[in-house]
């Protein structure tokens, strides 16, 4: 009796022991992040979801201790990589940086989305705004809104332009664009911005919508490539000359780019505040300011809740605009 008592007594003590044990080996390899961070950009490199990819990838790593690796996964107006990031494992090693195309646009213009932006994503937070502007070759018969509109009402159909994809905010630019002057331009829709810059420098199309002048600027500062104008509602910082489509006569146009990061649904609360907390300690330094200055880019912080609320209004703004218009897929 006291043989078996002895027997069972240690048996406990034993089996006490590796329970007292298995939670800090457990805890030891949940810490989060104990591996690389896959962020997921969902346009080409060169443009300006990369440059901001990139350099959050670069100042959330250094807060959180732990390298973020950019992914381009391009297509469909940003939605594949959006998409990627939906289906991912929501275990805070694999989050996006998209974009207004696919988290307010897409949702109503396209009829069988393969994420729900509710039901699939985590928003993390917003990561800045980007003006649009409208940029042509030095051979288009006109150098500013009034000209263009002029050439487009005698010339219907035969103004081509083109933009990062359908869906974008460029092409809803363009849309609104067009509904608001009585003009009809002729869509062509490109990957991504960089693959536009080449396409108009050699005069393939006369006409583009960026979303951002990074892979522009400099031939429009040494003359290869003219703005027309900018959408937003004030000027862009790097074009401080450059007369907004308000100021030329279009009253209340305003469309920006934006940008924000994002997780797999039912990752985490607390991983998704961290990433919201890095992305907020490393928008302050020197190297984001820097970087986002030099793409003609405001910075943007605010928390998940915030953001998830942004990104409704958004849905909600473009969503009847886009049922307003009749704007459908080619």
């Amino acid at each position: 009796m006291q043989r078996r008592q002895f027997i069972a007594t240690g048996m406990g003590a034993a089996l006490s022991a590796s329970l007292a044990s298995f939670p800090l080996a457990s805890w030891a390899q949940d810490t989060w992040p104990s591996r690389p961070i896959k962020l997921i950009v969902p346009f080409p490199p060169g443009g300006p979801t990369d440059i901001m990819g990139r350099t959050a990838a670069k100042v959330m790593g250094d807060k959180l201790g732990q390298q973020l690796v950019v992914e381009n996964k391009a297509g469909a107006g940003g939605n594949i990589g959006t998409d990627a990031v939906a289906k991912a494992a929501p275990d805070g090693y694999t989050i996006g940086l998209s974009a207004i195309s696919s988290l307010a646009i897409a949702p109503t213009l396209y009829p069988k989305l393969p994420f729900s932006v509710e039901k699939d994503l985590a928003p993390v937070s917003l990561v800045g705004f980007t003006p649009c502007a409208i940029v042509a070759h030095p051979s288009a018969p006109f150098d500013d809104l009034k000209g263009l509109i002029a050439y487009a009402k005698a010339n219907p159909g035969k103004l081509s332009y083109g933009t990062s994809g359908i869906g974008t905010s460029t092409h809803l630019a363009a849309e609104l664009l067009q509904s608001s002057a009585g003009i009809a331009l002729t869509h062509i829709p490109y990957k991504g911005t960089s693959q536009i810059a080449q396409d108009l420098l050699a005069g393939t199309i006369p006409l583009s919508f960026e979303s951002s002048l990074t892979t522009t600027l400099p031939n429009v500062k040494s003359g290869k490539l003219k703005v027309i104008a900018v959408t937003s509602a004030q000027r862009s910082r790097a074009l401080p000359n450059v007369p907004t489509v308000a100021e030329q006569g279009v009253a209340g146009f305003d469309v920006v780019t934006w940008f924000g990061l994002i997780a797999p649904a039912s990752t985490p609360r607390d991983i998704v505040n961290k990433l919201a907390d890095a992305w907020k300690a490393g928008a302050a330094t020197s190297p984001a300011l820097l970087a986002f200055e030099n793409i003609g880019a405001d910075i943007k912080v605010n928390t998940p809740q915030q953001f998830a609320e942004f990104i409704r209004t958004e849905n909600l703004r473009w969503g009847s605009l886009i049922q307003k218009l009749g704007i459908k897929l080619d």
